[in-house]
């Protein structure tokens, strides 16, 4: 139980972090952070947590990073979907306080939300192709990323700051293309407050990230191998 009230924390300020920089910064007139700010945001939102609760739970944060440590022989399988759960739901209250403080705006107007899309609703105008493409790719990276730094061979202390600056890269590349998924958990805690488009595609943004994080995770423990969690 205290690991998943740690995800459940954890996702929610991932989601309060990075989506929130996106709903209240990011445009904002002459000062706005644009996406290299947004980018960052949910970087920093994995390092401070990596720190915060990595002890306690791992700080997967994301239903594909379970997934993938999982099919990479570092994650029990009864913990999956429990981990899940407690991501998503932990997801929703971030998009829930986001919502709460713009809904304080005078003309308040829920506008895209920071929600994932493809077509017209991809912030560069990149077609379905593109968006599955890009998510497969980045989770794959991410999840090689992670499954690398926190490798019993690698410098562990260093793996918060090494995966948030992933995320980062990551962002930087793929917000034009699809406001950046990655992450089943918060996709959908932004899908299900602008409702409408954003549920319509939120499938992609589960199925993309779940497939390149199993990819990942069978590459890796191909490549090199760790002592394997007790399924």
């Amino acid at each position: 139980m205290k690991k998943l009230v740690a995800e459940f924390i954890g996702t929610a300020w991932l989601v309060l972090g990075g989506c929130g920089s996106a709903v209240f910064a990011a445009a904002f007139p002459d000062l706005g952070i644009g996406f290299m700010g947004v980018a960052l945001a949910f970087g920093l939102t994995v390092v401070t947590m990596a720190y915060a609760i990595g002890h306690i739970s791992g700080c997967h944060l994301n239903p594909a990073v379970s997934v993938g440590l999982w099919v990479g022989g570092r994650f029990n399988k009864k913990e999956v979907l429990p981990y899940i759960i407690a991501q998503v739901l932990g997801g929703i209250l971030g998009a829930a306080i986001i919502y709460l403080i713009l809904s304080g705006k005078e003309g308040f107007d829920i506008g895209g939300f920071a929600a994932n899309g493809y077509g017209e609703h991809s912030p560069g105008g990149y077609d379905f192709k593109a968006a599955l493409v890009t998510e497969i790719v980045m989770t794959f990276m991410f999840l090689i990323i992670i499954l690398g730094t926190t490798h019993s061979k690698a410098p562990k202390y260093l793996a918060g700051l090494a995966i948030g600056l992933g995320l980062t890269l990551i962002h930087l590349i793929s917000i034009p293309i699809t406001n950046t998924s990655v992450n089943p958990a918060r996709s959908t805690s932004q899908a299900l407050f602008v409702g409408d488009w954003a549920l319509s595609q939120l499938w992609l943004f589960w199925v993309a990230p779940i497939i390149g994080a199993i990819l990942a995770g069978l590459v890796y423990k191909f490549i090199s191998p760790e002592t394997p969690t007790k399924k």
